[in-house]
């Protein structure tokens, strides 16, 4: 067999730049020499994907080092400190160095989780992406943050820490349930709506083909939407500025995820919401308008994605979460809005005004 597959594009920071490569059935054809310096590997995984993929993708890599692997419960529940403590004595135990290299193999909880063992691992290993989901393929899998949930809210343990790869193969997402995969389309519509207004009027166009999961439509849909994750990730590597658009529906997303403790809405389904809550602010403020909010929201139901708040979160439910939000500066609510669609900015005036009329309408 020929280790010929290129890579589709490359994401360019200063301190590591590295290979992404998107198609179909394509893993077994990645020469992964390149990417092991020392010859012991981990593949950590769950247990939804480790039945159905971890045999071949061990039977690829042992070709190129020794592999283990440890296996997580899936879910959003299992994206906090104790599996990372499972990870980390797993490598302890088994005596993995410095030249040691993680595989992250599933979706986006297992991409975060290996993300971050690898950065705190001895001070930082390397480690590879091959992301099982739509949504891990389209967003997480990409641009280097890593971490896991605290009770009180997601995401707030965390670092940023590159790979050295990501090998998306769009054959892995035929493990995802009808519900899993339509949650990754919501990231794939946000990138059209923040940065890409051709793009977003393509995904409008192919709903269908989107929809019964079309190789080519695919292909096209997953590599768009990374070229413009990329594109952001290079000029803001630490989301000091632009890179924070990529957040678009996820401050109010993120809110109700922590609500229902990670056991309510997919992550997809919790942004689809919050887009539809930031599209109807960015209304309010003249910039986009009812025949934006009703395009976007015939879009989402297309893909049974919710587009109403669940009915027992409240305001002020909302605000006290929002609070938490890692985009909060000096107490003010910084919300991702569009000037229109395809322009995405950072709201930097203070948003409790705009938030007290938002939430009236619901």
């Amino acid at each position: 067999m020929k280790l010929n597959v290129k890579p589709s594009l490359v994401v360019s920071i200063p301190k590591r730049s590295y290979p992404i490569f998107v198609g179909v059935d394509i893993f077994e054809n990645v020469d992964y020499s390149q990417f092991f310096i020392g010859n012991k590997a981990l593949i950590v995984t769950d247990d939804h994907i480790a039945p159905i993929l971890l045999d071949r993708v061990t039977k690829t890599l042992c070709k190129f080092a020794d592999v283990d692997f440890l296996i997580l419960k899936s879910g959003e529940t299992s994206k906090n400190m104790e599996s990372l403590s499972r990870i980390h004595s797993k490598l302890i135990e088994n005596n993995f160095d410095r030249s040691s290299t993680l595989i992250a193999l599933g979706g986006g909880v297992i991409g975060d989780i290996t993300g971050f063992a690898a950065a705190t691992y001895q001070r930082g290993i390397n480690y590879i992406q091959l992301p099982t989901t739509l949504l891990a393929q389209v967003d997480s899998s990409v641009g280097g943050k890593t971490g896991v949930n605290h009770p009180l809210g997601k995401n707030m343990i965390g670092a940023f820490h590159q790979p050295l790869a990501v090998v998306i193969d769009i054959s892995f997402l035929s493990t995802l349930s009808d519900r899993q995969y339509c949650s990754g389309v919501a990231e794939v519509i946000k990138y059209g709506l923040i940065k890409d207004k051709d793009f977003y009027s393509w995904l409008i166009e192919n709903i269908k083909m989107l929809k019964c999961r079309d190789h080519s439509a695919l292909i096209t849909a997953v590599e768009a939407s990374i070229q413009i994750k990329a594109a952001v990730v290079a000029a803001d590597e630490r989301e000091e500025n632009i890179r924070a658009i990529l957040n678009f529906g996820h401050t109010f997303g993120h809110a109700i995820e922590s609500f229902q403790r990670y056991e309510g809405f997919l992550h997809g389904e919790a942004i689809s919401v919050g887009m539809i809550l930031a599209m109807s602010a960015s209304g309010l403020l003249g910039q986009t308008s009812d025949a934006d909010l009703d395009l976007l929201t015939n879009a989402l139901q297309q893909f049974e994605l919710p587009v109403n708040v669940p009915k027992d979160m409240t305001k002020e439910i909302f605000l006290d979460y929002m609070d938490r939000d890692k985009k909060v500066l000096d107490g003010n609510i910084r919300l991702i809005l569009l000037k229109s669609i395809g322009h995405a900015y950072l709201e930097s005036t203070e948003t409790k005004p705009l938030l007290d009329k938002l939430f009236k309408t619901l």
